[in-house]
C-alpha cells in the first residue's frame, strides 16, 4: 500500500514539475529594457573619487558612470558635460561612445570615456555615503 501511495505521489509531483515548464516552442523570457535618460535632465552630480560619478537624473533617479580610467580632480569640478558620440540618448549598459568632458583651470579640458552607466536601485541610493550623494 506504502509503495502504490509513493508512486501515485510521485506521478503527481512530476505532472506538477511538468506543467510549470514552459511550452518547447515559446520564446524565453525577455529582459527589461535598459533605463534611459536625456543628458539634459541631469540635475546633479557628484564624485567621490576619480573613476565613479553620480549622476542625478530627474527627480528620484541616480545613476552611476563607471570611466575607464583617472579623471584627475572629478571630486573637485563643478561643472562638466556628458557626450555621447552616437545617440542622444543615454542607456544603461556599456557606454563606450560616451564621454565626461571636464574643464580644470590648472589642467584644461580633459575627455574621460565611460565604460559603463548603471542605475542604481533606491536602497543603493540609500547606502551611499553623504558626499557621493548627488
Amino acid at each position: 500500500m506504502k509503495i502504490l501511495a509513493t508512486a501515485a505521489f510521485l506521478a503527481a509531483a512530476l505532472t506538477v514539475s511538468a506543467s510549470a515548464q514552459p511550452p518547447p516552442g515559446a520564446p524565453p523570457p525577455s529582459k527589461p529594457a535598459p533605463a534611459c535618460f536625456w543628458p539634459s535632465s541631469i540635475n546633479n552630480f557628484a564624485a567621490v573619487d576619480e573613476e565613479n560619478l553620480y549622476l542625478r537624473v530627474g527627480i528620484r533617479d541616480v545613476y552611476r558612470a563607471k570611466l575607464f580610467a583617472n579623471c584627475l580632480d572629478l571630486d573637485w569640478v563643478h561643472h562638466l558635460a556628458l557626450v555621447s558620440h552616437g545617440s542622444s540618448v543615454l542607456c544603461e549598459g556599456s557606454n563606450l561612445d560616451t564621454d565626461v568632458v571636464v574643464r580644470d583651470v590648472g589642467i584644461g579640458r580633459q575627455r574621460c570615456p565611460v565604460t559603463d552607466l548603471r542605475k542604481l536601485t533606491p536602497d543603493e541610493v540609500a547606502a551611499l555615503p553623504k558626499g557621493a550623494r548627488p
